[in-house]
């Protein structure tokens, strides 16, 4: 395990000097592309803020409020003849929107149910099957300035309980 800590530890240099040795080959002003890259970055990350802003709040005060529990019960009888455990539909309900939330989430599930039982295994293929893709589509849209995301949110809805179906049929399927 030792060598590969040294090969990462080696790699990101050794990556670093080759972009500026390509880039001065290239006769490419290094420096100045990167500070220009930076003030593009800096001038991405003051455009997409307010958006950040006010979706973290959304989220917190539909977390604080319960309303993800209420939601997960009102669910809970069409998607438990499917097999999917009521104690993972939280986790589910608030992956799309907060990979935070979701992690703390994930957290609780784990101690209480622990990391080797089926809702800790669902739980967890879950967490990497999905995306925060409310978050990841406000950031990336708001970004570029895109106000309508058309089929993106519809589509993204589908592969997220695509990613639930599947994490626990892949969870009955490999551990009972």
């Amino acid at each position: 395990m030792q060598i590969m800590t040294q090969i990462s530890a080696f790699f990101v240099p050794v990556f670093i000097a080759a972009i500026v040795v390509f880039g001065l080959a290239k006769k490419v002003p290094v420096y100045e592309a990167f500070i220009r890259g930076a003030k593009q970055g800096l001038d991405t990350v003051v455009r997409i803020l307010p958006y950040v802003i006010g979706f973290v709040f959304a989220i917190r005060i539909f977390t604080a409020s319960g309303c993800f529990d209420y939601l997960a019960a009102a669910l809970s009888p069409i998607l438990k003849p499917a097999g999917i455990p009521p104690e993972i539909l939280p986790l589910a309900l608030i992956r799309p929107f907060s990979g935070s939330a979701a992690i703390g989430m994930l957290t609780t599930m784990l101690e209480r149910y622990g990391p080797d039982s089926f809702i800790g295994r669902a739980a967890s293929t879950l967490m990497g099957s999905t995306e925060t893709l409310f978050y990841t589509t406000a950031l990336y849209y708001g970004s570029v300035g895109i106000k309508k995301t058309r089929y993106t949110i519809p589509a993204a809805l589908v592969s997220e309980l695509s990613g639930l179906l599947a994490s626990v049929a892949v969870c009955r399927l490999f551990f009972g």
